[in-house]
């Protein structure tokens, strides 16, 4: 059996968070470039915790490959591991299940490789393709034969049908026939080519390294990691291949208005990292800062939910006046990989993660910022934590708009029935959490927090915000074949 050990799976309480798509990265022009993979999946770990896997070539052994469930420090740092993918150009992808089986699936596990007429390819893809399901039933009319569930895999198929006559025009011709989100990050034994979607939904960075070396990566901060140095990122439906040290960029989509991910701001991207030359912890900060103007409330303490509600907490303090303080200690070493031996341990829930500073907590009015309010599960138990510990009044300030409606373009949401937001307006989402008060920053607070002054565009979103607006700037054809019901215009 390939499912994914038990001790793995995600506990009751991981399932109140969205999870945080895919990364990917990529190096050529190296020595070892696999090592290089490995780091910068590293730092991109917490955009997939489930597998990681990297491909590399070089050109006494070719094309290898490694792909492991579970952490990449618990794999890629193995010296017999990576001994097996050597050369100067790797690719790798850390991992969610966003779309195909749920669970987990050794062959499922990107980057795809394929042996072409041109040699061989391997495919990376950070998002998910909005009409995957009708792609896979027309290439298995042709007789494609699929090894994964995975929608990514349609790209390697789709690039075996194409008539073009070099790898990166197949690739291009691919993607033109997909839609949906996608970061891509490719490799042939000489190229390493990186592509983004015509809306640029998912992100993707160049940078360099040392001479002649170039790293394509799905955040800055990991570039940082192995110490390249930042160009720029890439542009919405660009792509560019790397060869012999130098960068050729082209425009294989038609022009379109760029709708970035605005919960890559808000949660998915590590606060060290940076998109259109600002900071992701400075927007995170001035959404605080946002949200005390908005939602001002007298107390004593304002207190971050760890981690991703920190930047927000300060921002909320420096703008109210209220002192900032830790009254929640995250456990740093309690792993998705933490072995729940008993049902007793198991309904410790929350608990085994977070704990309250009672001595901190006793007799005030608190302050909890966090991120993001999804099933509204965890929100109860955190409220429920600061009570027992003696807190006066608890107060919630949610550092994104309310999560009313699902993502198909690359994050594990819930069905629409599941989303707290979805089925209760604020002040009933404030009752059933039972706390004093629940506050949301609105839509245009979270884009002035973004960098846009006056707010958000209605008639042309500068982002894509359909999880908050249930306004998809892309159609999820699969979806709608399934029964989804777009938001009408009475809502």
């Amino acid at each position: 059996m390939n499912d994914l050990p038990q001790h793995f799976l995600s506990h009751p309480f991981d399932d109140d968070k969205l999870k945080e798509e895919c990364g990917v990265f990529g190096v050529v022009g190296v020595k070892d470039a696999a090592n290089f993979v490995a780091l910068g999946l590293h730092a991109l770990q917490h955009r997939g915790q489930e597998a990681g896997g990297i491909v590399a070539h070089d050109p006494e052994h070719g094309f290898n490959s490694a792909h492991r469930f579970g952490y990449v420090r618990d794999n890629f740092t193995k010296a017999s591991l990576m001994e097996t993918l050597p050369g100067p150009i790797a690719i790798g992808h850390v991992r969610y299940s966003t779309a195909g089986k749920k669970g987990a699936v050794i062959r499922d596990i990107q980057p795809f490789f394929g042996e072409f007429s041109l040699g061989g390819a391997a495919v990376a893809h950070n998002g998910n393709l909005t009409n995957a399901d009708q792609l896979r039933r027309e290439l298995i009319e042709m007789g494609a034969i699929f090894q994964s569930s995975s929608d990514s895999e349609c790209i390697i198929h789709l690039m075996a049908r194409s008539i073009q006559k070099r790898h990166a025009d197949r690739i291009a011709d691919a993607l033109r026939r997909v839609e949906g989100a996608f970061s891509v990050v490719a490799m042939t034994r000489t190229k390493l080519i990186g592509v983004r979607d015509p809306l640029g939904v998912r992100p993707l960075v160049l940078g360099r390294l040392g001479d002649n070396g170039f790293a394509l990566s799905s955040e800055t901060c990991g570039l940082d990691i192995i110490g390249a140095e930042f160009v720029r990122e890439i542009e919405p439906g660009e792509m560019v291949v790397i060869e012999n040290g130098l960068v050729k960029s082209s425009r294989p989509f038609a022009p379109a208005k760029s709708r970035f991910c605005i919960f890559e701001h808000v949660y998915f991207s590590r606060p060290d990292s940076q998109y259109g030359g600002r900071s992701v912890y400075e927007t995170r900060r001035q959404i605080g800062v946002e949200l005390a103007r908005e939602a001002p409330v007298e107390a004593d303490l304002v207190c971050p939910v760890p981690d991703s509600g920190t930047p927000a907490a300060i921002g909320f303090s420096q703008e109210s006046g209220i002192p900032f303080a830790l009254g929640i200690t995250r456990n740093q070493y309690m792993g998705r990989t933490f072995i729940e031996p008993t049902e007793q341990i198991r309904n410790m829930g929350v608990r085994l993660k977070l704990n309250v500073n009672k001595a901190l907590i006793k007799g005030k009015r608190v302050i909890l910022v966090d991120d993001s309010v999804v099933r509204g599960t965890t929100s109860r138990k955190i409220k429920d934590m600061i009570l027992d510990a003696g807190a006066k009044e608890v107060h919630f300030r949610i550092a994104s708009p309310p999560t009313a409606w699902p993502c198909f373009y690359g994050v594990d949401t819930p069905d629409r029935s599941k989303l707290l937001a979805a089925k209760m307006s604020e002040d009933e989402m404030r009752d059933w959490i039972g706390v004093d008060s629940l506050k949301f920053i609105s839509l245009d607070g979270l884009y002035r927090a973004a960098g846009e002054a006056e707010g958000r565009n209605k008639e042309n979103p500068q982002y894509c915000d359909a999880c908050f607006s249930g306004e998809y700037p892309i159609s999820p054809a699969d979806q709608l074949a399934k029964g989804f019901r777009m938001k009408t215009a009475a809502e």
